[in-house]
């Protein structure tokens, strides 16, 4: 992810925060053979660019990465085809009225899907919140402006299936809707009533497929009486002609333009039903209303449209063997080192759909795990960034997925991770330092976010170096774990909230009755804590038990 796959360990690193920027003397370290390898590419190539100096990320002082992840936002989602940045270029020289332009291109996204209309967004997210407004709604501009405050509206509910919750359903909700929540089709009948607005899935969930209790093709049926819109998210998907998913009964398909598409990196394309994606375009900008702050401009508008013409036309089975060829590369580079297994999966699924290198391990053997890997990838130059996973069962591995690389990266990456997989590494000893102190009992934790200090606790019990407890934040409660070695502390803990989640990585430093340090907040960067043992006794209160029933009430 678009959406993010639950992991095994603590795989996604190192692009969830601040380590984009060179902040190390490290970082600024070049790997020994990066020159030779630039010296072997041709002087236009891609690979030649990304290693320029005069490369504009570099006049930041940010360092660009080669992607080998996917199309995650975090790292720029996509590279928009040659065809989507001239076409954003011809329309940034003249004016033209927008309504007018989202029909000539609500008509001409129709034609080339076999979709009844088409609407462009700046984002899926966006389109999200939109085609919501616009079921909630109905196109009366009356009800949109009143949005988020729906008293009074007649539809002011979405369903969403348990296993569909996720981190992009805040797009619905910051309508102002109701989430109702069903597991069965049952639970889905008896939930559908008259202030039923629509129903979200997401297209990546296998409890959709067909031939599931609540896959697509039964939920349209259920809903398709009552008139009930089926919008289904399919965000990194690939483009399908027609989509597949309005021949399996949905109302409404959602794209992200900056994925599998390679449109846009800020615009959405939604395809479906004409009459719902005029309201959706009613209720976006340049409207006034709720979506007024998603603006989407002519240049994304018209990048869209061209990178769907330019889906038409590609060669898709080119693709597939030019990034074949690329993991081939890769793969007779690392082949001679012992150890490593070398899998080439070719993905089936629409979602992120493209040839992935798996490369895997005993880190007890070659003596780094799947996150240092990640780590040394990801933070020292010519900087990669990677999927990497330690497994529970004692493999480490990575992905190298070729979708978003460009040609003669494969040749930097081969040669980069040839270089880490050869280096001599000793047997780490596996033994902990003795802690400095005992940490059992409460702890009153003070966190400084960027703008904010929330008032936290901590209930800490300490069993040798390892630590267990509670972390209590300004609204729930989460189990928390971690270590403690010499004065050095680590903790993590994990807050589940419908449909998202939130993690706290604590890394600090221990002195008599204080604690200080960093949060690693993944997505959400980081902050900075300071921690005081609580040392006020709990009142005694001495407990009363009777022998018997009550004498009396």
């Amino acid at each position: 992810m678009k959406r993010r796959n639950a992991i095994k360990g603590l795989a996604l690193l190192p692009f969830a925060g601040t380590v984009l920027r060179n902040q190390s003397a490290q970082a600024n370290t070049q790997i020994a053979g990066s020159n030779a390898i630039i010296e072997t590419l041709p002087s236009d190539s891609a690979a030649s660019a990304f290693m320029a100096e005069t490369n504009i990320f570099r006049s930041l002082g940010v360092e660009p990465v080669i992607n080998c992840m996917g199309t995650f936002t975090i790292i720029g989602g996509s590279l928009e085809r040659p065809a989507v940045r001239a076409a954003m270029e011809a329309a940034a020289h003249n004016f033209v009225q927008y309504d007018e332009l989202a029909d000539g291109i609500g008509q001409r996204l129709a034609d080339l899907t076999g979709a009844e209309w088409g609407m462009v967004s700046a984002g899926c997210a966006a389109g999200l919140k939109h085609i919501t407004a616009a079921c909630v709604t109905g196109g009366n501009p009356e009800k949109l402006i009143r949005i988020p405050d729906l008293t009074g509206f007649d539809k002011n509910e979405v369903i969403i299936p348990d296993f569909s919750r996720n981190a992009y359903d805040h797009a619905i909700r910051n309508i102002g809707v109701k989430i109702v929540s069903v597991k069965t089709p049952d639970e889905l009948r008896k939930a559908i009533n008259p202030r039923t607005a629509m129903i979200y899935i997401r297209s990546t969930d296998t409890d959709t497929f067909t031939g599931q209790p609540l896959s697509l093709e039964v939920i349209s049926q259920i809903a398709k009486p009552h008139q009930v819109p089926v919008l289904v998210d399919a965000a990194a998907e690939n483009l399908t002609l027609p989509p597949v998913h309005l021949k399996r009964g949905a109302t409404i398909v959602a794209y992200s333009g900056g994925k599998a598409i390679c449109g846009p990196q800020c615009a959405g394309l939604m395809l479906g039903d004409k009459s719902i994606l005029m309201s959706a375009w009613q209720a976006s900008s340049p409207h006034h209303g709720p979506g007024r702050d998603n603006k989407v401009g002519r240049e994304e508008m018209i990048g869209m449209m061209a990178a769907v013409e330019d889906w038409v036309k590609r060669d898709h089975d080119a693709d597939w063997k030019k990034w074949l060829g690329w993991l081939d590369t890769i793969s007779k580079r690392l082949s001679p080192i012992a150890g490593l297994k070398l899998e080439v999966i070719e993905r089936t699924l629409l979602d992120n759909k493209t040839p992935v290198l798996k490369v895997s391990w005993d880190p007890q053997k070659l003596h780094i795990s799947g996150f240092e890997l990640a780590e040394e990838l990801g933070r020292n130059k010519p900087r990669i960034a990677v999927w990497a996973e330690d497994d529970s069962s004692g493999e480490s591995f990575f992905n190298i997925t070729t979708g978003q690389m460009q040609a003669g990266e494969e040749k930097i990456v081969a040669e980069r991770v040839f270089a880490i997989f050869s280096k001599k590494r000793s047997h780490k000893p596996e033994s902990m330092m003795a802690p400095v102190a005992n940490l059992s009992g409460r702890w009153d934790l003070s966190i400084q976010f960027f703008s904010s200090v929330s008032q936290h606790s901590l209930n800490i019990l300490q069993d040798g170096s390892w630590l267990s407890g509670t972390h209590q934040t300004d609204f729930q409660s989460g189990s928390m774990s971690g270590t403690i070695e010499g004065n050095r502390v680590m903790m993590q803990s994990a807050m589940r909230i419908v449909g998202d989640d939130l993690s706290y990585q604590f890394s600090g430093i221990v002195n008599g009755d204080t604690m200080s340090g960093d949060i690693h907040l993944g997505e959400y960067r980081t902050a900075k804590f300071t921690a005081k043992r609580n040392v006020q006794k709990a009142p005694r209160r001495k407990v009363n038990i009777p022998a018997g029933p009550p004498l009396a009430t």
